[in-house]
């Protein structure tokens, strides 16, 4: 895992060890970036499920003014801060239950990027939060990373993409 863009570009990412982390590939997320490279400079972000911090940290290399990190698990805080300390930037880290998190902020973002674990269901009942709370700024992108193509609406978000990659989909949302 590496930053593959932007002022760290080039730098190792220190890995999550274990069977249940499940990192964004860098062709996704080289493709993702791609996509939202107009939207990163000067965004606010937030990485939920954020395991190791490879999408957060990628968005900062990029220009984003300020990265909210959040993950359950302790063992990936661990990694994400060792990653933090690597590329000597400062970040807010949370250690919530994502709907705890997100009914707790206070604070808007334009780019949230959402990947739970794969068939949990965690991925819609975030999107139907960050909606009801108005998480997302006006011209915002959300983007859920998941197994399969995702089905249904989200009230007071559009769909407005998706791609696969690999066995990777990704939806791309912004606010009605």
């Amino acid at each position: 895992m590496r930053i593959i863009g932007g002022k760290y570009r080039g730098r190792v990412l220190t890995p999550f060890k274990g069977k249940d982390i499940r990192p964004t590939s860098d062709r996704a997320k080289e493709s993702l970036f791609n996509i939202l490279a107009p939207e990163i400079s000067g965004a606010n972000v937030l990485d939920l499920f954020c395991g190791s911090g490879s999408i957060g940290l990628e968005a900062l290399s990029r220009g984003a003014d300020m990265v909210v990190f959040n993950d359950v698990s302790r063992e990936s805080l661990e990694v994400l801060k060792k990653n933090l300390a690597m590329l000597n930037v400062t970040a807010k880290v949370y250690n919530l239950d994502y709907k705890a998190l997100l009914n707790g902020l206070d604070i808007t973002f334009d780019v949230i990027y959402i990947d739970p674990p794969y068939k949990s269901g965690y991925g819609r009942e975030a999107l139907e939060l960050i909606a009801q709370r108005k998480l997302l700024n006006t011209g915002g992108v959300a983007v859920l990373e998941s197994d399969k193509p995702f089905e249904g609406d989200i009230p007071a978000l559009v769909r407005y993409d998706e791609r696969k990659y690999g066995i990777a989909y990704l939806t791309f949302f912004t606010p009605d």
